[in-house]
């Protein structure tokens, strides 16, 4: 039997939105972690969201991260790397 994948939202910011072409998105990843979504997006819009996903982040649950195996739950923010910060 073939999971049907679960639906996030994915937020774009700055360079991550101009990257994806768009400020949001529903997809459907077949694992709801952080590492799934990343290889969604990295395959849906390759080299211009690899440069933005290489020094960026995700923001899951209020809590910036770059761990690809914690859980996604409904949403998911995609951030660029940020000056000074």
């Amino acid at each position: 039997m073939t999971s049907a994948g679960v639906s996030v939202l994915v937020r774009y910011f700055a360079a991550a939105s101009e990257a994806a072409g768009r400020d949001e998105e529903t997809l459907t990843v077949e694992d709801a972690t952080v590492g799934a979504v990343r290889a969604v997006l990295l395959e849906r819009y390759g080299d211009a969201m690899s440069r933005v996903l290489a020094s960026g982040s995700f923001l899951v649950d209020g809590v910036a991260t770059r761990d690809d195996a914690r859980p996604v739950r409904e949403r998911i923010d995609v951030l660029p790397p940020f000056a000074g910060g």
